[in-house]
């Protein structure tokens, strides 16, 4: 395969995680390879370059392949100065035109310089001109954050007069060496790996790599015009790696757009019709996004019709609940006939749980517990459960019955506060701690209705609400959950809606193994090219290497 059929052909492979991200990664291996631009003997060798300065090749340990007419050589042997620049006291705003500045690292990015990355020099402090940063200087980071260590670029003309700052590290190399080209290989490939193996420091948010270590760092070098041949066929495939993300996000932009209104659609007039809009291929709605839209509707009456003949909610409560009477001021949003808005307490016994203490330490009346950690949204985890010591008389007392639903208490995440799960009665004299608070039904048959609704996005926002915050942990209480408001269905309804979310949420179950799969497919496939490009020798470098100059590799 070619390079330009690749490019030709990413729609096959665009589902792929970060496909253009990748592609990009592909150019630059590729050019520091030497498997992105033909050979052209009449240019030379690299082996010239180093001959017309006294310089030998030093062949790095555990080098990749290159091609024959390429060498090796140190950054040390090569390098005709290097220096770093100073640390000021400088303004937050940047230099002006004629302004003295000074150069931060966020100005160093792979192969991009940011003039406009600059921070005003007080009037105050006189400039240092021998740190003035010069056109086609290479300017390398040293240190600051791990992600940002290592970087290099090229220094452009610039309007203003600016400094390097100490965190940065300017050099030039040997005539014939491109400096762009130099840049470009030690950004990626196995100079760029050497370099990521070269930093230190104690934390990822400050490392540092010094100069001389800087200087070894080994650098592969074609002949000059070859090098510059390879920075030219960069630039032109990084511009088409641009616009080929450009299309991409234009047409995630679009496919947004049809889905919001596809979801809208559903929302006014849940039909079949517009139901299956929501799976139409070309609409690409997130399943997390029809999962939240499926919940929001069933428990505001959207998702089943109403019949008239079925018993109102409030009548067939009367026998259980304590006052099923309509809570007081505007409810949350507006309800179909036949529904019912209560507060918890009416309907659910709400209790704490059990304090974890040492006295709890399992002895001899020991019993497993559900903690935070088991209890996640819409199921229970049981694969870890612990034990707590009970006192005599007190399983009885504590002990889950199905039908519970479980909510979390505290949380540190605020998307995670108030996560609840029924309780089918999976394990045998289970109890509860304290961070996780009890519901219990008074009649259980509404117990699956409430816990769609509380863990449905308008269930999770009122729970949001009435959590407080406290040395970055998110909690409520058991008061707090009595309070709840929760919209209550004519108990045949309650039924209905649950096997149509059921039906739904299978649905959407099959798009998201199909989506998985499809992406999965297509990472498959473009890490397959990728090797098959990548690997010594396949590359047909867009056709144009005849069988009258071969190209061999060696190591």
């Amino acid at each position: 395969m070619t390079l330009d059929t690749f490019f030709e052909k990413f729609e096959l492979l665009a589902d792929a995680p970060d496909a253009v991200g990748r592609m990009r990664e592909l150019v630059l291996e590729l050019a520091t390879q030497g498997k992105l631009v033909e050979r052209i003997r009449s240019e030379g060798t690299g082996f010239e370059i180093l001959e017309q300065v006294g310089v030998e090749s030093s062949v790095p340990d555990e080098a990749p392949n290159v091609p024959d007419h390429w060498v090796w050589s140190r950054l040390e042997n090569i390098n005709t100065g290097m220096n770093s620049g100073w640390s000021p006291a400088c303004l937050s705003e940047p230099a002006n035109e004629g302004e003295w500045g000074v150069l931060k690292t966020t100005a160093v990015q792979p192969l991009e310089y940011r003039e406009r990355e600059n921070k005003k020099l007080p009037q105050n402090l006189a400039p240092r001109p021998e740190n003035e940063v010069q056109e086609g200087d290479i300017l390398f980071t040293r240190a600051g954050p791990m992600n940002r260590v290592g970087v290099l670029c090229v220094a452009r003309p610039t309007r203003q007069q600016l400094m390097i700052s100490d965190k940065i590290i300017r050099f030039h190399l040997l005539p014939g060496i491109d400096p762009d080209f130099a840049a470009l290989a030690m950004n990626t490939g196995h100079s760029g790996r050497v370099i990521e193996g070269l930093k230190s420091g104690m934390a990822a948010s400050q490392v540092n790599i010094s100069q001389p270590k800087l200087r070894s760092v080994p650098i592969p070098l074609p002949p000059l015009a070859e090098q510059k041949r390879i920075v030219a066929k960069v630039e032109e495939l990084m511009a088409l790696c641009d616009r080929l993300e450009a299309q991409q996000q234009e047409r995630a932009t679009r496919h947004a757009a049809l889905a919001r209104a596809s979801l809208s659609r559903f929302a006014e007039a849940p039909t079949p019709a517009n139901l299956n809009l929501l799976f139409h291929p070309s609409y690409d709605i997130p399943p997390a996004e029809l999962r939240k839209a499926i919940l929001t509707l069933a428990v505001q009456g959207k998702l089943v019709e109403q019949d008239p003949k079925e018993e109102p909610a409030e009548s067939w409560l009367r026998a259980f609940a304590k006052d099923p009477s309509e809570v007081d001021g505007e409810p949350p949003f507006p309800l179909p006939k036949g529904w019912i808005w209560l507060q918890t307490a009416t309907v659910f016994e709400v209790a704490g749980g059990i304090q974890k203490t040492p006295l709890r330490a399992p002895r001899s009346n020991a019993f497993p517990y559900l903690g935070v950690g088991n209890v996640y949204r819409g199921r229970l985890d049981l694969t870890n459960l612990k034990e707590f010591e009970l006192e005599p008389g007190e399983l009885e007392r504590r002990r889950l019955v199905a039908g519970d639903l479980l909510i979390i208490e505290g949380n540190g995440s605020f998307n995670e506060i108030g996560r609840c799960a029924k309780w089918r009665g999976e394990v045998e004299n289970c109890v509860h701690q304290n961070h996780v608070i009890r519901c219990r039904p008074c009649d259980d048959r509404i117990s699956d209705f409430v816990l769609l609704y509380l863990n449905s996005p308008l269930g999770m926002e009122i729970m949001q609400r009435l959590a407080i915050t406290s040395s970055g942990l998110y909690s409520l209480s058991v008061g707090k959950i009595r309070q709840i408001e929760i919209p209550i269905p004519p108990l045949a309804e309650q039924r209905r809606i649950g096997a149509k979310v059921e039906q739904l949420m299978a649905l959407v179950d099959r798009l998201d193994a199909r989506l998985t799969a499809s992406r999965d497919s297509a990472g498959k496939l473009l890490e397959a090219v990728v090797g098959e490009l990548t690997a010594a020798g396949s590359l047909d470098i867009a056709g144009r290497i005849s069988d009258a100059e071969p190209t061999t590799w060696i190591r």
